[in-house]
């Protein structure tokens, strides 16, 4: 019998990646899609008729039931929300609606409507704000310094209290950084990408960044998705960290993102106070021991070959005019 699946966020980076691994595997993909993102299909359109488009909202809870019934999904994967984070701190109120009540009416209408449905809960490390040792596992407490931490955190919890109060199969997933060429332009692994390209291919001559000494935890988005769909495949439902498990400072990007297209980044790159965030006391970054024991997941693609991915894809596109 062929599996039934219902993505939030499918116009996304996760969504798109994910609705092709669903489909890879012969599901019956669903889309969930808020009406004014109903033209932004750029990042599946390749799939064509093998998703169905369904319109529906995290801010009205109707809508989510009636797609839930229409569906009928085996497995649901949230992945919607107002993810970036300079604008959860401009727009607070929105993001908490979509970031955390938007899953508090996904869990009840799940509840009403296909109880037996398996759901994952796209969280953050975002949750763990400042934490208190580094790396982080799935114990670590949430300290979240931002409006989208906080909302993540609410709905970390939301998943894990439906589970015990109603005994759904409800999953969380801690992701940390996780990029690819789907990725928005405004987040910085694509900046620099991007611009080491435009400048190889004489579009640009220079890059202005913070501070390059700054460390993150980072992998590939088709990894990532992977794991979530792990996830879902357990006998029992848990939490997990989805990270690489590795941290790498942004001067290491921009090296190996330079080396890609045989230059020096050096005489290209300069540092601007302007987009200096503080000073991380703590790394972020996250232990995926449980993940491999359980899941038997790692990330496939290095911290290198991904800069390097990047990278080509970006000449790719500009010399194609995108």
């Amino acid at each position: 019998m062929t599996k039934r699946a219902l993505i939030t966020g499918l116009t996304g980076q996760d969504g798109s990646y994910l609705a092709e691994l669903l489909v890879e595997k012969g599901y019956e993909v669903f889309g969930l899609v808020r009406r004014s993102s109903s033209s932004n299909l750029q990042r599946v359109s390749h799939l064509g008729k093998e998703l169905h488009i369904l319109s529906g909202d995290l801010l009205d809870q109707s809508s989510l039931m009636d797609v839930i019934t229409e569906s009928q999904p085996d497995e649901i994967y949230n992945l919607a929300s107002q993810s970036y984070v300079p604008l959860s701190w401009t727009q607070p109120a929105l993001t908490a609606e979509y970031t955390a009540l938007g899953v508090s009416r996904l869990l009840e209408s799940i509840r009403r409507c296909k109880p037996d449905a398996r759901f994952y809960q796209a969280s953050s490390s975002e949750v763990f704000g400042q934490p208190d040792e580094s790396p982080q596992n799935e114990r670590t407490a949430f300290r979240p310094r931002n409006p989208y931490g906080v909302a993540k955190a609410y709905a970390h919890w939301m998943t894990i209290n439906y589970r015990t109060q109603y005994n759904l199969y409800a999953c969380c997933g801690i992701t940390y950084t996780h990029e690819s060429p789907r990725r928005g332009a405004e987040f910085v692994f694509r900046k620099i990408t991007r611009t080491a390209a435009m400048i190889k291919l004489g579009l640009a001559t220079e890059l202005k960044l913070g501070n390059i000494d700054a460390v993150r935890d980072w992998c590939y988005a088709k990894d990532v998705v992977k794991a979530m769909w792990l996830m879902l495949q357990q006998d029992v439902p848990d939490d997990y960290i989805i990270a690489s498990g590795k941290s790498h400072s942004v001067k290491e990007l921009i090296t190996y993102a330079f080396d890609a297209v045989n230059l020096d980044w050096e005489a290209y790159v300069s540092v601007d106070p302007e987009f200096y965030r503080p000073d991380e006391a703590v790394q972020l970054v996250g232990a995926i021991d449980k993940a491999k024991k359980y899941l038997n997941w790692e990330p496939e693609y290095s911290f290198k070959q991904l800069v390097e991915l990047m990278v080509e894809s970006e000449i790719k596109d500009l010399s194609q005019g995108k």
